[in-house]
């Protein structure tokens, strides 16, 4: 599905945030991110689609070619969906009017200034219809709870159509009642559409629930890469592990602050 070879991520002041890395991610695996703060899951998550452009390296769309063209750049990112940690949606338009957003891609920019066609819309509430929020089309998003808007960010993400998901810690301001039917809910439709999905998390428990596959980092390095059921004790010790001279371990949080499903 993608491929990187030698991929690190360097950030001005020279902080390396992801060492080099060589991954291969397969067709249709969710597969989870994991790792403390600071580890590199966001840096990884987000070179995928180039939000990181890496430093060294190169990154192999299968069918396109290497994410350095930017022909192959734009025709990846046409096909890949983004679920973020704080839904990044248009709080004074309606959930449909966001879940639209996801069709631009296929329109020139001057297009993209007037209203899409029928068919664009009939694509948004079909993908509405799916995180189950069809009566919520017409509704502000500031006016929905914060599952809701994270279901209307799925849905976005959907009506790209995407062979390819990616999703930055999407239930981090979630409970975990919410975050569970959040996961539920985007793990089901990526198996429905044969999607590859790659989320990071840092819920060890809710990874391990949801995960095909679980990679996790620890200061820009890989150190596990494998099913869910191979992951112990000492292993999550070596993940959660702080730096040298640093505090005391960093440890996977079970649930964040509650927001209303």
């Amino acid at each position: 599905m993608i491929s990187l070879k030698n991929v690190s991520v360097s950030f001005p002041g020279g902080v390396v945030a992801l060492q080099p890395v060589n991954l291969e991610l397969r067709r249709g695996e969710f597969t989870v991110l994991l790792g403390a703060s600071g580890a590199g899951k966001s840096t990884l998550l987000r070179s995928l689609n180039y939000l990181n452009k890496p430093t060294t390296g190169n990154i192999i769309a299968e069918g396109l070619g290497d994410l350095n063209n930017r022909k192959v750049l734009h025709q990846h990112r046409q096909q890949t969906g983004m679920i973020f940690q704080q839904h990044q949606l248009i709080g004074r338009q309606t959930a449909l009017s966001n879940v639209l957003l996801g069709r631009i891609g296929y329109h020139s920019f001057f297009r993209s200034l007037f209203p899409l066609p029928d068919a664009e819309q009939r694509i948004a509430l079909e993908c509405l219809e799916r995180v189950g929020l069809l009566h919520k089309a017409l509704e502000r998003a500031d006016c929905l709870s914060g599952g809701q808007q994270q279901r209307v960010g799925i849905a976005r993400a959907l009506a790209q159509r995407p062979k390819l998901l990616l999703a930055d810690e999407p239930i981090a301001s979630l409970d975990p009642t919410t975050s569970t039917k959040v996961l539920s809910l985007l793990r089901r439709i990526c198996r429905e559409d044969d999607i590859t999905a790659v989320v990071s998390l840092h819920q060890v428990e809710f990874a391990k629930e949801y995960a095909d596959r679980i990679i996790a980092l620890s200061q820009g390095h890989i150190v596990f890469d494998s099913a869910p059921e191979n992951l112990n004790t000492s292993t999550l010790e070596s993940i959660y592990e702080a730096p040298k001279n640093e505090g005391g371990p960093s440890h996977p949080v079970m649930a964040s602050p509650a927001l209303a499903y």
